[in-house]
């Protein structure tokens, strides 16, 4: 087992893997800038190291200053969390180069996964059902370009191949706006990216978002932990997740879950991650894997009973995987729900001093946060300052603890977006189940 864990993270995923850290007997050394002196995490690390000034740049993904820290802290593995660089491969690289367990994929698969198109590739030599596309970038030629959109079929979407986040997207209705579509995609991905590369998919109009966790320890061994339904999301950002995903055809789920775990050997991936899938018509369509511990991975623990960032330090430390694919049942019905620093209406960024914070308790009731009185919330990072996480022997009784734990939640000081949540656990819609990607933003009339 490892000895000695640094974590490259900040905020409730930082307070995650230091308890997981906790329970295996596991040291750890917490990172943190200037401005987050005052972090939970921070006091309760064994050792912790400042690594820089407020902004991220020049701290959290500042790469020679995490190196350093775990150099001369004696730490034998580096955990990155999610977003900042836990998909970034040269810091993978860099990890292992100087002598550091880095705890995640090897760096050429985050490599090959982070474009999507050779992404794309791999999924369909593996098995995986993808997207109707253009099988790999679009061509310079005018006259192919148009011949690939009339096989799709319109309308398409325009994506860069290193893109994330929701950027670099562009759809296209029609013939006579194809080209400039391209070319202005092609000149934001350069631009946001470094990486003007793109590719055309079909676009699907009212699809689902559908994920899938993994776990692979690199020695031929892959599970499925089943999957979760993401599709309450705003500007592509995911706000409330639930698992397992409800109304799937049983059939093909049961197909995408071994092809998945299939996918994971045939390329010999290692730690957890995601195959993330549009879901249309009974049919799935692999979009992206996140090669990570996603935010909303709680979900998935609660309806199986696994730790995933247990197995993730498990892995690293060279054990093979802890459970086999006959050992995960699936067990009742999960919601998350993402509490932001941010206005409900306006999504305004709301940072400031926590005046005082409550916790919501109870069966099936937990509360992943770094948050407490007295508290100051940073304006440097992003909003996420907890997720509220609710279990349930069937998806009703779920759902009516998440209505009565987001009404016993109390942050005074900042505004959170708690009064969108408690809409959205009452919305009718959402309580029959298996809304799309654009049902949040219809309602809030984007």
């Amino acid at each position: 087992m490892l000895d000695k864990v640094l974590i490259a993270n900040r905020g409730e995923i930082a307070l995650r893997i230091l308890r997981a850290c906790k329970e295996l007997g596991i040291k750890t050394v917490a990172v943190h800038s200037k401005a987050d002196r005052d972090l939970m995490h921070v006091r309760l690390a064994d050792e912790a190291v400042c690594i820089g000034p407020a902004s991220s740049a020049k701290s959290y993904l500042h790469i020679p200053a995490l190196i350093a820290a775990a150099e001369v802290t004696d730490a034998d593995a580096i955990h990155p969390g999610y977003g900042f660089l836990s998909e970034n491969a040269n810091f993978a690289e860099q990890v292992e180069r100087s002598g550091f367990a880095f705890i995640g994929p090897r760096a050429d698969t985050i490599r090959m996964m982070g474009d999507k198109v050779a992404a794309i590739e791999a999924m369909k030599l593996a098995g995986v059902p993808t997207v109707p596309g253009s099988d790999g970038p679009v061509p310079e030629d005018e006259d192919e370009m148009y011949a690939i959109a009339e096989r799709i079929g319109y309308p398409v979407i325009i994506k860069a191949a290193a893109g994330g986040g929701g950027r670099g997207m562009r759809v296209v209705h029609s013939k006579a706006s194809l080209l400039s579509s391209v070319s202005i995609t092609q000149g934001e991905a350069a631009a946001a990216f470094g990486d003007g590369t793109v590719y055309m998919e079909k676009f699907l109009q009212n699809p689902r978002h559908v994920e899938v966790q993994v776990l692979a320890d690199g020695q031929g061994n892959a599970i499925h932990l089943y999957d979760r339904d993401c599709s309450l999301q705003r500007r592509h950002q995911k706000v409330l997740e639930e698992a397992p995903a409800p109304q799937l055809d049983e059939e093909a789920r049961a197909k995408v879950l071994k092809s998945c775990t299939d996918a994971c050997i045939e390329i010999g991936y290692r730690g957890a991650g995601t195959f993330e899938f549009l879901y249309e018509n009974g049919g799935f369509y692999f979009i992206e894997m996140n090669t990570r511990v996603q935010v909303e991975h709680p979900v998935t623990e609660m309806v199986t009973g696994i730790d995933i960032v247990k197995e993730q330090l498990r892995i690293a430390s060279g054990l093979p995987l802890s459970v086999k694919q006959e050992d995960i049942e699936l067990r009742g019905h999960a919601f998350e729900c993402r509490i932001n620093a941010e206005d409900s209406r306006t999504f305004m960024p709301s940072p400031g001093k926590v005046e005082l914070y409550h916790a919501p308790g109870g069966l099936g009731v937990r509360m992943d946060s770094h948050l407490y009185s007295g508290y100051t919330v940073p304006p440097h990072y992003d909003s996420l300052i907890g997720k509220l996480i609710t279990w349930g022997e069937s998806r009703e009784i779920a759902l009516t603890r998440m209505r009565n734990a987001l009404d016993e939640l109390l942050v005074e000081g900042i505004k959170t977006n708690t009064d969108l949540q408690k809409d959205l656990v009452r919305d009718a819609g959402f309580q029959e189940g298996g809304v799309n990607i654009h049902y949040l933003e219809k309602k809030l009339g984007l």
